[in-house]
């Protein structure tokens, strides 16, 4: 199934390569991810514009991603007994950390083809199942908890806020990105931890200070 993944990779970033990679915040989770001497000069302009166009999120482990992943591990009361969803969910990192916690199912949501069939290789890597949609409003089921991490970066998905009430009876969101804690104003914030991108790409420090913020609607 890596093969899959590799090829995916390949129409993005041509002479990348695929590796295992044990997360630093949760050793127990290993994903498919870019090596860390994946291309860093200036790529051909043909290769520039197909990142451009179709970034591999999926190939990378995010430091919210990781942040998220890490606290549903350590507290897997959070998870246990629930329907999940993970929206945006990139590599499968919170998902598959939601499904060792004892969901009892858990849904890998991300609109990128490649993501979803990345979940579902690292899914099975980490010996556990997941299921999969192509986007949030095709979710008929009301599930027991949202999870999310980074997915405000682009200002236009602020919105999402008042409508994950629609879909969950609790939201718990990861975000490095804004800075504006009011956009949050009716969550609880529950932690603040500091990580890195898996591969690590020499980001600006800010965007290693994640927060996590939880709602109940009931």
């Amino acid at each position: 199934m890596d093969e899959l993944l590799t090829k995916n990779l390949h129409q993005t970033i041509s002479q990348g390569s695929l590796v295992v990679t044990p997360l630093p915040l949760s050793p127990n989770i290993s994903l498919y991810l870019i090596s860390a001497d994946y291309p860093k000069d200036r790529l051909p302009d043909e290769e520039m514009h197909a990142i451009i166009d179709k970034p591999a999120y999926w190939a990378f482990c995010w430091a919210s991603g990781q942040v998220l992943a890490a606290h549903l591990v350590s507290h897997p009361e959070i998870c246990r007994n629930k329907t999940v969803l993970d929206l945006g969910a990139g590599s499968g990192v919170a998902a598959i950390a939601a499904a060792l916690s004892g969901a009892t199912s858990v849904i890998a949501c991300d609109l990128d083809k490649h993501a979803l069939e990345a979940c579902i290789v690292n899914g099975k890597a980490n010996q556990v199942e997941l299921d999969t949609l192509e986007s949030l409003e095709l979710c008929v089921d009301k599930v027991d908890l949202l999870i999310a991490a980074d997915v405000l970066y682009d200002r236009e998905n602020l919105p999402w806020l008042e409508q994950f009430g629609s879909y969950a009876d609790e939201i718990l969101i990861a975000d490095s990105r804004i800075r504006d804690e009011s956009v949050f104003e009716d969550f609880e914030k529950i932690s603040n931890v500091s990580a890195i991108t898996v591969p690590d790409l020499d980001e600006l420090k800010e965007f290693g200070d994640v927060a996590i913020y939880y709602k109940k609607y009931r």
